[in-house]
């Protein structure tokens, strides 16, 4: 089911006398393509859980209109949308069994919508059969862990059949291990019911390694939409090349003259065509190569050895940070006894913003 959002806001009112009012969701135009799964980034407070709302029916909007394939569904309430709903809490019903809850939903359908209890019983199986946990079905919540709770409760989202699912922050109660576990799940489950699946995170990493495509927002407005790889490979201002990468980009003091590029007083690469003056420099992690020669020329201070690669920390006195981090393989560890360690540049892993606007300026080292 293809799901449209155009120029969607939602506004809340101010707290206190004469406050201006808080604008959550702000000019939302997007469509989302039938079938795929779509992850809603960003930090806490932009408004993703905001926009989840409003797709759900939980809230309304102060203005627009959301469509799922043709079908106007802005005015419908919650129940009648086809929308299956899973939050960060599970909200499971604790003194029902998993059977009863995978259930619930199905029990309260009317009309000619209503199913018969084999009709029912069969559904939740499958349902149950899907997330892989047909085993626990005469348990109580309480006698499930984590990962079983949540999945349980995709099956009571699931079980209904539903034209989109909205997932809103489903895996932030897990650890670390359970939730890359689950998140892999997701992933199969979608990608076997073919729902189009809206995922709300403020973990990057999770939205980037599960989603077909990601909308990046901040304080309500969308920055960025793209295929993961795409939006971290070409950001489109600072904003979302420093919300993107664990670990994050590399910020530094920066110019252009004379068709090259300098760092601080560093001359690091060449920068034919881009216009004379300041800017602010973003250098990915993996775009630092040691290099006996390398014209970016910075204080060493220690090496993390992370098993495949080798984190190399340093500092140089035109990054934003005291402490920068480059990722190289462990096979290429440098030397640093020194105290200086030098670096050439990958061009590709480089990135100029205006430091009016952030916006990413066009750049090519050739």
């Amino acid at each position: 089911m293809k799901v449209v959002l155009k120029d969607l806001t939602k506004k809340f009112p101010g707290q206190g006398k004469n406050a201006p009012d808080v604008i959550a969701v702000n000019n939302f135009n997007v469509e989302i393509p039938d079938g795929k799964l779509i992850g809603l980034l960003g930090p806490s407070g932009c408004g993703k859980s905001t926009a989840l709302n409003l797709i759900s029916g939980l809230l309304s909007p102060t203005a627009g209109r959301i469509f799922f394939g043709e079908d106007d569904v802005t005015d419908l309430p919650p129940e009648n949308r086809g929308v299956g709903l899973v939050f960060q809490n599970y909200a499971l019903y604790p003194h029902l069994t998993v059977k009863q809850n995978i259930l619930f939903p199905l029990q309260n359908l009317k009309g000619e919508d209503k199913l018969s209890k084999e009709e029912m019983l069969a559904r939740a199986y499958d349902a149950a059969k899907l997330v892989q946990i047909e085993g626990l079905m005469d348990r109580k919540p309480k006698a499930l862990s984590g990962g079983q709770q949540q999945r349980v409760a995709i099956a009571r989202a699931l079980v209904k059949m539903p034209r989109v699912l909205l997932l809103d922050e489903p895996l932030s109660n897990l650890d670390a291990r359970l939730r890359l576990q689950t998140r892999e799940e997701l992933k199969r489950i979608q990608q076997k019911t073919k729902i189009t699946t809206i995922f709300v995170t403020h973990d990057q990493e999770e939205a980037m390694s599960i989603s077909d495509m990601i909308i990046v927002m901040e304080s309500g407005v969308i920055q960025q939409i793209g295929q993961p790889q795409e939006v971290y490979d070409q950001p489109v201002n600072m904003f979302v090349a420093k919300f993107l990468g664990t670990p994050p980009i590399n910020m530094f003091t920066g110019k252009a003259q004379g068709g090259r590029l300098f760092i601080g007083e560093d001359d690091v690469l060449p920068a034919p065509g881009t216009p004379d003056g300041g800017y602010n420099i973003g250098i990915r992690p993996e775009g630092f190569m040691p290099a006996e020669n390398g014209p970016l020329c910075c204080a060493f201070r220690r090496i993390e050895v992370m098993g495949r690669d080798t984190s190399v920390i340093f500092s140089h006195p035109a990054a934003e940070a005291d402490a920068v981090r480059a990722i190289i393989s462990s096979a290429n560890k440098p030397d640093g006894a020194s105290g200086k360690i030098r670096f050439a540049l990958r061009p590709d892993k480089v990135f100029l913003f205006d430091k009016t606007d952030g916006k990413r300026i066009a750049f090519r080292a050739e």
